[in-house]
């Protein structure tokens, strides 16, 4: 006769030598993480001298400050129909779409099965016959269940890095926005400038001709000589030269504009636009640096970073073990007459524990390459904040400056154009001679082209310190991304 309380006692013994057998087995078979970390650190803003501002300049539509129809249209149309942001936005959409994967790792999945299978038994394998050695169909249908219990978080640190990376592609969006945007006026700004030079070009150009005709008059009345004469022929295809030039410019300006709006050369073949109309703007009394926080590619690069550290920690996760729950219910039976009936329900429940104890240092090299990822991805942020930094005091210096420059332009060009009306005066008189009108008229020339270009670097340069301060971006701006919030570790 058996003694039961013995095998109750003895199957106790066992279960109480397994316990500390299992937590043996599962620590040993952890390997270590030991030596492996990221060692970059995210460089402080104040290190560079930015300290918190509050501004509402530049605002999210400041192109509209210029009171320029034709300019809204050009940037509204690129913002809509260019391949480029496209291809950003469809980023952001792929980076949410991973992010909402990541986060269904953390629910309770549930399925369902249902199979038909013919197949002969083995008259050698488990079955006796008449079943070994015969022909039967084999039907389930079942409802399959899996949870896996995330104890030691890799889920979740997955999933906070998917949400950083869905929040960096939304702000890289962002970015290319306004890079677009900026990009889109400042060719603008160039496509008015060119036609500006054409302008002055053309005035210039009939000023020689009345020149040249006035020179060949007086060849005539034996006043000049040929040498004169041809002195003043040369000048009229030099001016038309630059005119072919600036032509061909302006075409491939229109064609630029044309290509950021996502367009055809037909779209912007007349675009004709009027550098006078485009005003400078007018800015705040002070433009601290510190705006550049607002930049949206500061935003995407400090996500990154983010991202990235809660990679390390979803490699370091993987080092422990994973424990599923799992279950299952329905019928399964041989044919079709009983398989649906109460005697063929089948059910079962369990957990499934997975440990890697032997991986051959896959899992160090996983870490190892996570935290090399996240110090590459804090260096970057680190880049892109003192790049930040460096465009926009350049962008600030250039503005403050461009005022001084244009003054000072204008004040030659008045001298300039005064001594050409003397000088034309006394040329008439026989008191001057024609090299002396040349070179005082060349100069007008090029001081009336530098005020062209200094005209339109003054707007360009209200451009530049828009984009070098974020483009009027905020991360407020963003819409949140609705996933299963991240227990703390």
């Amino acid at each position: 006769m058996l003694n039961t309380t013995s095998i109750r006692s003895g199957g106790a013994r066992r279960a109480a030598l397994a316990a500390p057998l299992l937590a043996a087995l599962l620590l040993a078979g952890c390997a270590s993480t030991e030596g492996i970390a990221p060692t970059a650190r995210l460089t402080p803003p104040q290190q560079l001298g930015l300290q918190p501002a509050q501004t509402a300049f530049p605002k999210a539509d400041w192109w509209t400050a210029f009171h320029d129809p034709e300019l809204d249209r050009l940037i509204t149309t690129a913002l809509a129909d260019n391949p480029s942001l496209q291809a950003a936005q469809a980023r952001l959409a792929q980076a949410r779409a991973q992010a909402q994967g990541a986060d269904s790792a953390l629910k309770p999945h549930l399925g369902a099965a249902v199979s038909s299978t013919r197949e002969q038994f083995s008259a050698n394998d488990i079955y006796p016959p008449p079943l070994g050695g015969g022909w039967y169909t084999e039907n389930q249908a079942l409802l399959q269940g899996s949870w896996e219990l995330d104890f030691f978080g890799k889920n979740r640190q997955t999933l906070q890095a998917a949400i950083g990376e869905a929040h960096a592609a939304a702000a890289q969006e962002q970015a290319a926005r306004v890079l677009l945007s900026a990009n889109v006026a400042s060719a603008y700004v160039n496509l008015a400038r060119l036609v500006a030079v054409q302008e002055v070009l053309q005035q210039t150009l009939r000023q020689r001709e009345q020149m040249l005709k006035l020179v060949r008059d007086r060849v005539s009345a034996g006043l000049e000589t040929s040498v004169q004469e041809k002195q003043a022929l040369a000048e009229v295809p030099q001016i038309r030269l630059q005119l072919d030039q600036t032509a061909v410019q302006i075409v491939q300006a229109r064609n630029l504009l044309a290509a950021l709006m996502g367009q055809g050369p037909q779209a912007t073949a007349t675009l004709n636009p009027r550098l006078a109309s485009l005003p400078t703007l007018a800015l705040p009394d002070t433009l601290p640096a510190a705006l550049i926080g607002r930049r949206a590619d500061i935003v995407a690069a400090r996500w990154q970073a983010e991202a990235a550290l809660h990679g390390v920690k979803a490699a370091r996760a993987a080092f422990y073990p994973n424990v599923n729950l799992t279950a299952f219910a329905g019928f399964s039976a041989l044919g079709f007459s009983q398989w649906l009936t109460g005697n063929s329900k089948t059910l079962g429940v369990g957990p499934a524990l997975t440990l890697p104890i032997f991986e051959g240092g896959a899992l160090r090299a996983q870490l190892r390459g996570k935290s090399a990822q996240a110090d590459a991805a804090i260096a970057q942020y680190n880049a892109t904040l003192v790049e930040a930094v460096h465009e926009a005091a350049d962008a600030i210096a250039a503005r403050q400056s461009i005022g001084q420059q244009i003054a000072q332009q204008e004040q030659a060009l008045a001298a300039a154009q005064d001594a050409m009306r003397l000088v034309d005066q006394r040329y008439r008189a026989g008191l001057s001679n024609y090299l002396t009108v040349l070179s005082v008229r060349s100069s007008v020339l090029k001081l009336q082209q530098a005020g062209v270009d200094l005209q339109a670097q003054a707007v360009a340069d209200d451009v530049a310190l828009i984009r070098a301060l974020g483009g009027g971006y905020a991360a407020s701006d963003l819409p949140a991304i609705a996933m299963t919030p991240a227990k703390a570790q």
